[in-house]
């Protein structure tokens, strides 16, 4: 089982983490906002649609969870490749990208998205002035 000495050991290519308990497991976090988070002895990174896709190609699947009412759920948080355990360049690469990731996440939806334009008001039909 990773500690949180553990986690901060691993992830020192990367930088300073901090490390929190939660829910049995830790959220680790860079410059306060959380990136990872690790749940019995792994560690998940926080994703979106486009680098899921370097997860799926690793072969990992998101943090999932069994909820009260018997089903399960998943966070946006993938579990990180086993062979990156022992990779800390590669894995400090990996992290930033969920830093990234993380950070975007936390802004306002109107600043992730190209505001959308207007169309041009069109005069009316059969209507003058005179």
């Amino acid at each position: 089982m990773l500690n949180s000495d553990d986690i901060i050991d691993l992830f020192a290519a990367f930088g300073r983490v901090n490390v929190r308990r939660m829910f049995g497991g830790f959220g680790i976090y860079a410059d306060g906002v959380m990136f990872a988070l690790a749940s019995r002895g792994v560690i998940y990174l926080k994703a979106d649609d486009a680098s899921a896709a370097a997860f799926r190609r690793e072969g990992t699947g998101p943090f999932t969870y069994g909820t009260k009412h018997g089903r399960h759920a998943s966070l946006s948080y993938w579990r990180l490749p086993d062979r990156l355990y022992d990779a800390p360049d590669e894995l400090a690469a990996w992290a930033r990208t969920a830093l990234t990731v993380a950070r975007r996440a936390r802004e306002p939806k109107a600043l992730r998205r190209p505001a959308r334009r207007k169309p041009r008001e069109q005069p009316r039909r059969g209507s003058r002035r005179e």
